[in-house]
């Protein structure tokens, strides 16, 4: 099969629908599919199988490269999947790569499926300056390209309580009802999407790790907290609001015999520098921005990691990692729950600074149970393997191709 991925945020950019993509590529050529990335750049990639899309000079939100302008992009896609003899177009993300994905894959009568990988409500609320003004904007803007007819939002859902957020939903909504098959890494998502609207068949499939981060996180003994040993605690995401990285930094404050580090960067970070002023010394160290493989290995050193993240987060590629190095995972959303092996993982009593505290404490205080949850980690280490997902995703192309014969 020749795939299509179509993706507003691509490698060498850190993130989660890059991994993700990346895994899905890997798997699928692993067992002898053809991948095709389509992508906004900053410059020409090396790998042949990536193909840059018309990209703004002078634009990066977010430190992203952007793909534009629109009637551009979606030629060179045109051009892009018929050269490539693309069967199916996979979409990953919402701009305008997303867009010029569906213009040319309608143009040319090849199949969609839609990956719903965020709560772009929520990120544009956090991310965007002045949301109200700029969120109109984009929704106005992606109207253009793709009707809005098809999204009738709940206001009732407390998510959906702002203009900004029920215009950001509108927008989902909209985009996943164009596709033939919409793909939800994570049933609590898949939920709020169905219940506003979402008709398109939808499946729910884990995003996986690729084969070659397996091997590279190898395989470790469970974990063991010596006598007087601090417990090696880490984060790892964007710095951004929607993340809540100064909540993880005032839970780390809360609590002695740790040491944290922090992996990431954005738009927080100097509310993160902020936060961590007159931290104890050696109790926090914020790495920023790095490769995946340095990810990978600080988790080989670690003895848990933790989110912060709040009614935002699908399926963080990042806990899909812990899982495999055999991390215990602390988090503060419930939903995030469904992605945790049982024993593996736990839920903050509340979601606050206090909560994750009380968490982190109770793990530094209990060694052997530190040492159970990383061994139900490491059991569940074939669950979150991509190969173990590959063939779920192939059957939702052969439905998206069944569906337009």
């Amino acid at each position: 099969m020749r795939i299509a991925m179509v993706t507003d945020y691509y490698l060498p950019t850190l993130g989660g629908v890059q991994t993700a993509i990346k895994a899905h590529r890997e798997a699928l050529e692993h067992a002898g599919h053809e991948v095709v990335v389509f992508a906004p750049l900053t410059d020409p990639s090396d790998d042949p199988q990536v193909v840059r899309l018309p990209t703004a000079r002078a634009f990066a939100p977010d430190g992203y490269p952007f793909a534009w302008p629109p009637s551009a992009v979606a030629a060179a896609l045109t051009e892009g999947l018929r050269s490539h003899a693309i069967e199916i177009v996979h979409v990953h993300t919402e701009m305008f790569a997303a867009l010029g994905g569906f213009e040319a894959a309608r143009a040319l009568g090849i199949p969609v499926v839609q990956t719903m990988h965020g709560r772009i409500d929520v990120y544009t609320r956090s991310v965007l300056p002045v949301p109200s003004v700029t969120t109109a904007l984009l929704a106005t803007m992606h109207r253009r390209r793709m009707s809005h007819a098809r999204a009738t939002v709940d206001s009732d859902a407390p998510y959906a309580k702002t203009r900004t957020a029920r215009r950001m939903w509108r927008l989902m909504v909209s985009q996943a009802n164009h596709a033939d098959q919409v793909i939800v890494p994570s049933e609590h998502f898949a939920a709020k999407l169905s219940a506003q609207g979402v008709h398109t068949p939808l499946t729910v499939i884990s995003n996986g790790l690729e084969a070659t981060v397996l091997e590279e996180v190898g395989a470790p003994p469970p974990r063991t907290l010596e006598p007087e040993e601090p417990l090696r605690v880490m984060w790892c995401g964007r710095l951004s609001p929607e993340k809540r990285p100064e909540v993880f930094v005032d839970a780390v404050r809360q609590v002695s015999g740790i040491r944290a580090e922090m992996f990431g960067d954005g738009v927080a970070r100097r509310r993160v520098s902020s936060a961590s002023d007159g931290m104890p010394p050696g109790r926090l160290t914020v790495h920023g921005g790095v490769a995946q493989s340095r990810v990978l290995e600080a988790m080989r050193g670690a003895h848990v990691l933790v989110s912060s993240s709040l009614d935002f987060d699908n399926q963080p590629m990042v806990i899909l990692e812990g899982i495999a190095a055999g991390l215990p995972v602390i988090v503060a959303d419930p939903d995030l729950l469904e992605m945790l092996p049982a024993d593996g993982g736990l839920v903050s009593r509340t979601p606050d600074a206090d909560g994750l505290a009380t968490a982190i404490r109770e793990l530094r205080d209990d060694p052997a149970r530190l040492t159970l949850m990383s061994a139900a980690a490491l059991a569940h280490r074939d669950r979150v393997a991509q190969d173990t997902h590959r063939d779920a995703l192939l059957g939702v192309y052969r439905a998206a191709l069944a569906l337009n014969r």
